[in-house]
């Protein structure tokens, strides 16, 4: 178990450094860009693909950050508004269905990556084989339903705490907990 979580604190922090350097590099090409055609009149060719693949890595590593942080988006309406077992209840069965349509997901996004390569088609302005834009596609949909796995695993093993993410608890708990021990005082 204990290699488990050391594998699980590397991806985290792979994770991490792919989604810092990703927003940053998408920061300096859009800024740079703007920069260089009001100062120079000129713009760098590479500026636009560098910041798609920037941005295609964000979008899709930042699938399985967001599901372990529980920073996806949710429609919470009915979810707050509902008891704790009917939450708890929720948060086990949305994880599933959402893990398995990202399974679903990467089955196919990985032949659409193999498709690619095997058509040997090459950026427009950096002449980098566009596979290359692609394989994070899968690679992030593997990497969330894994994590959307170990959100549902969470929930069904702490029976007494919801989890929106395995390091976030849910924030209805938590405010009523806040609630409660301050009429204690």
């Amino acid at each position: 178990m204990n290699f488990l979580k050391v594998v699980d604190k590397i991806i985290l922090k792979i994770e991490e450094f792919i989604l810092s350097y990703a927003v940053i590099i998408i920061a300096l090409m859009v800024v740079g860009k703007a920069l260089s055609r009001a100062i120079f009149s000129y713009t760098p060719p590479f500026a636009d693909e560098v910041s798609q693949i920037a941005i295609v890595v964000a979008t899709f590593m930042g699938i399985s950050y967001a599901a372990r942080k529980g920073r996806h988006i949710s429609m919470s309406a009915f979810y707050d508004l509902a008891p704790f077992k009917v939450r708890k209840a929720l948060m086990i069965f949305i994880p599933f269905v959402t893990a398995v349509v990202l399974f679903v997901l990467t089955y196919y996004s990985a032949f659409y990556v193999l498709d690619i390569y095997e058509s040997g088609r090459v950026t427009s302005a950096l002449e980098m084989p566009s596979y290359f834009l692609y394989i994070f596609i899968p690679i992030g949909f593997l990497l969330g339903g894994i994590q959307f796995l170990r959100n549902m695993w969470i929930n069904i093993k702490e029976r007494d705490a919801i989890y929106l993410g395995t390091d976030a608890k849910d924030y209805n708990d938590e405010n009523n907990q806040d609630i409660q021990e301050g009429t204690h005082l």
